[in-house]
């Protein structure tokens, strides 16, 4: 069975077939569904973080290629360890995955290492943080701030 697409004035004819992750509409271009598994996550595995996420709702299959790689998290997860090494240890030796580790400390990573860097330095008043994406923080990051803080 074939359907037709019609994307920005021109028509694609994909084929309706059943894959192992679903039984919707797919499309010659997908190259998840041509390439080995194997490649699909080498190629996953070049994007940051962002892109990555976005790719796990492009479609089926993807979500499911990277929902399954614990590989691919590991490495993101990896990168934000580097500022909550404490949080990061603590998750995995509480059984939690690399993806859950990484989305339980993705933004307190990222606004401590804004902290750390000294981006918010030189703030004179709580409104000027109210545009930022703010996450609680625990007694032991708020004494490396303050460490980094007095060192300036």
């Amino acid at each position: 069975m074939y359907v037709s697409k019609r994307i920005s004035n021109a028509y694609f004819v994909c084929e309706r077939r059943p894959t192992l992750t679903s039984a919707t509409e797919t499309c010659p271009h997908n190259f998840a569904e041509m390439l080995p598994t194997e490649m699909s996550l080498k190629i996953f595995s070049e994007l940051d973080i962002d892109s990555l996420c976005s790719a796990l709702l492009t479609c089926k299959l993807w979500h499911h290629i990277i929902e399954d790689s614990d590989h691919l998290w590991r490495n993101h997860c990896l990168t934000v360890r580097a500022f909550c090494q404490q949080e990061i240890d603590g998750d995995r030796q509480y059984g939690l995955s690399w993806k859950v580790t990484l989305v339980r400390n993705y933004r307190r990573g990222f606004l401590k290492r804004e902290w750390l860097r000294g981006r918010y330095s030189n703030i004179h008043s709580a409104d000027e943080l109210l545009d930022r994406n703010m996450c609680s923080l625990d007694v032991e990051t708020w004494g490396e701030i303050l460490k980094a803080e007095l060192e300036r």
